[in-house]
């Protein structure tokens, strides 16, 4: 039996959700982040369902009410109770392939991007969903550590990704470049591996995401950050990658049709100045439509008629993005698709 990784344009049942609670990293900027997740489930409810792990009982019946006040019917809605430690569901939340034709949910390890944070609930999470009956397929479990935004595929075998995270020894101490490779194939159905030596963004806690990075818009394109600015310390870096993607091929040898996404203006942490990873790469797709973050910057204009321009059948729509990066994320971080198939609209185990 082959699996297949699902691109991210494949129809989808959901998007998983991961809602913050006053004692997570979010308490300071807690009312923030509500408001930026309410734009964006709002958004999300006008094309497909919604499924969200919730803090406790408080928060369901809260949600429940303000998302109904808000017009969001209940089959667009499904609230679940459960621990977590942050909100970044693209990296515990599960990985979905295709198998005999059905959906398949693989549920990998999360260390808190190598150990860098508390990640325990996190980690368990997907499993503790999966026994409250949010998931209308199989769940296997995968050793190997492997977060969602460390990876981007066409759909076709390829996959992209970063060799700063995938090879950094806080992830996967003792495995190399094949054994890596290996496990991919062999889980994921991956035949080609695509892999960046440059890109970064200061900022970022997740050792060069791919997410923030290069991402597939179809399985002859790809959307990547350029730094136009010589100045900028991102520019060498992001020049070198934009000279990979130039030389990478698609299988039948072809090269990619790309898509330069802009450079915002520096966002700078307004407590103690660092700066924030702002990208436009960090984009998602759901049924129908393309959300994009936004930073109030001149270039969001830019970034929205370039993903149009890669997406030219889907709604393109901007979400603000600016209280996201306080913590280090952007939009995508936020979110995993659920494919088509894999949602149960039963409803069971929702919590007490």
């Amino acid at each position: 039996m082959v699996n297949r990784l699902l691109p991210e344009w494949t129809p989808q049942d959901a998007v998983q959700l991961t809602w913050p609670g006053p004692d997570s990293d979010w308490g300071p900027l807690l009312e923030r982040i509500e408001a930026t997740l309410e734009r964006l489930v709002t958004a999300i409810a006008r094309y497909q369902a919604v499924l969200i792990a919730v803090p406790d009982i408080p928060t369901r019946n809260r949600l429940a009410d303000r998302f109904a006040r808000l017009g969001i019917s209940e089959d667009r809605l499904y609230l679940m109770v459960a621990e977590t430690d942050d909100t970044w569901a693209r990296d515990h939340g599960p990985l979905t392939v295709e198998r005999d034709g059905a959906p398949l949910l693989l549920d990998y390890a999360f260390t808190g991007w190598g150990g860098k944070f508390d990640a325990s609930r996190d980690d368990a999470l997907t499993r503790c969903l999966h026994a409250l009956g949010a998931y209308a397929c199989p769940l296997q479990p995968r050793q190997l550590v492997l977060e969602g935004g460390a990876i981007d595929t066409d759909g076709e075998g390829s996959l992209l990704t970063t060799e700063a995270c995938l090879l950094n020894d806080n992830r996967n101490p003792g495995l190399g470049r094949r054994d890596i490779e290996a496990h991919l194939a062999e889980d994921l159905g991956i035949r080609r591996v695509l892999w960046l030596r440059h890109g970064h963004l200061e900022g970022d806690d997740t050792d060069s995401h791919v997410d923030t990075l290069a991402r597939f818009c179809d399985p002859a394109t790809i959307a990547y950050v350029r730094c136009n600015d010589p100045q900028d310390p991102h520019h060498a870096e992001l020049a070198a990658m934009e000279n990979e993607l130039r030389a990478l091929r698609r299988a039948d040898g072809s090269p990619y049709r790309l898509i330069a996404l802009p450079w915002p203006a520096p966002c700078l942490d307004p407590e103690d100045g660092h700066r924030l990873p702002a990208t436009y790469a960090n984009f998602l797709v759901i049924n129908g439509a393309v959300l994009v973050p936004t930073y109030g910057d001149a270039a969001d204009t830019t970034a929205l008629a370039a993903l149009g321009e890669a997406f030219p059948d889907r709604d393109i729509v901007p979400i603000d993005a600016s209280t996201l990066i306080r913590q280090h994320g952007s939009l995508h971080c936020l979110a995993m698709q659920l494919p088509r198939g894999t949602l149960n609209r039963h409803r069971a185990g929702e919590g007490p």
